[in-house]
């Protein structure tokens, strides 16, 4: 992907399914890479791949979205969802409007649930790029891996609640010493 137009940041990702499978890699990120940082890289977009990652990932938002669907279907008729947040009239508008500004309030305790998640799938793509590949060097060198200063990653978040909770990436401190002791 020419990404060097917009930004110096480089980047690699898995997507798509079917016939339209792809892994992207950002001009800007090959440009650094040497050939085995390279193939450390793809090898821990394969890792999603063979996970299924999008899938499972596209089965969970199926499921968070027929779940609220469900939530606002049920509250449209719920006489105190309207009186609680001071509203008179009663409409399917009124309560999507409502639900939308509600909503977020409640979903805000899942992101944690959802960070977890999705570092769960970093650290068994980085396992795949294990046994693919040579990463406990080169995939700790090449930045599409999110472990460098160049990348903008976040190195060691450290203990702080705060950073453990958002980052949809484990720390590239923490997928180092993974890897690491997967090959020691």
């Amino acid at each position: 992907m020419d990404g060097s137009k917009r930004s110096s940041h480089g980047n690699a990702y898995f997507t798509g399914f079917g016939a339209a499978k792809r892994i992207v890699l950002f001009d800007t990120l090959i440009s650094r890479l040497a050939p085995p940082e390279v193939e450390a890289v793809l090898a821990h977009e394969l890792g999603h791949f063979s996970h299924r990652h999008v899938w499972k990932r596209m089965a969970l938002v199926f499921g968070a979205s027929l779940a609220l669907l469900w939530l606002l279907g049920w509250l449209i008729g719920q006489e105190w969802f309207y009186a609680a947040l001071g509203v008179r009239s009663r409409s399917t508008a009124m309560a999507l409007v409502l639900f939308f500004v509600v909503v977020p309030v409640f979903t805000f305790l899942l992101h944690p649930l959802a960070s977890w998640y999705s570092r769960l799938h970093e650290f068994e793509a980085d396992a795949y790029a294990a046994r693919v590949a040579d990463p406990p060097r080169t995939l700790a060198r090449a930045p599409g891996s999110g472990s460098t200063m160049d990348n903008a990653a976040t190195l060691n978040s450290g203990p702080s609640a705060l950073g453990f909770l958002r980052t949809r990436h484990p720390p590239a401190l923490l997928r180092i010493a993974r890897l690491q002791t997967r090959h020691t």
